[in-house]
């Protein structure tokens, strides 16, 4: 088993990541949005990968993924909240059925926080699934704090 950053030959082990994410999750995708989102991770990873987004694959020796987990910096101007003015948001964590409980996960998050340290990141955020909640607090995450500051967001699509 190895733990490595994705890099730019490592395309199509992405997508198909991203899209077994989803399966997972249950969310079915139509072939025309497969074909637009395919289209859109493609030009995605080609212009962010290793520069504001990175992504951490657990392989075996075959270079089978059995696990993966998707790192987003954001970059904006500083507050007493992310002094550094960066922040990152965790994504697309995912371990296959037949490989859980073996530590893949944690290895994929641990790579990315290391990322995430060396990139000036104040903090990282995820939403989580309750199967994952473990992991994660075990990691150091916590619930956030409620704020108060209501969450909104506006749908443009």
């Amino acid at each position: 088993m190895t733990v490595r950053l994705a890099n730019g030959q490592d395309t199509e082990k992405l997508i198909q990541v991203r899209f077994d994410y989803f399966a997972e999750e249950g969310w079915e995708t139509t072939p025309t949005q497969k074909s637009a989102m395919r289209a859109q991770l493609q030009e995605y990873y080609s212009k962010h990968l290793n520069q504001d987004f990175f992504a951490a694959l657990v392989e075996d020796e075959q270079g089978t993924v059995l696990s993966a987990a998707f790192l987003v910096i954001f970059d904006k101007p500083a507050n007493l909240s992310w002094p550094t003015g960066k922040t990152g948001l965790m994504l697309n964590v995912l371990t296959y059925p037949q490989h859980r409980k073996k530590g893949y996960a944690t290895s994929a998050l641990n790579c990315l926080i290391d990322v995430a340290k060396k990139q000036n990141v104040s903090f990282i955020e995820l939403s989580s699934s309750e199967m994952g909640k473990s992991v994660y607090k075990k990691l150091g995450f916590e619930e956030k704090e409620a704020s108060h500051f209501i969450p909104m967001k506006l749908n443009l699509l």
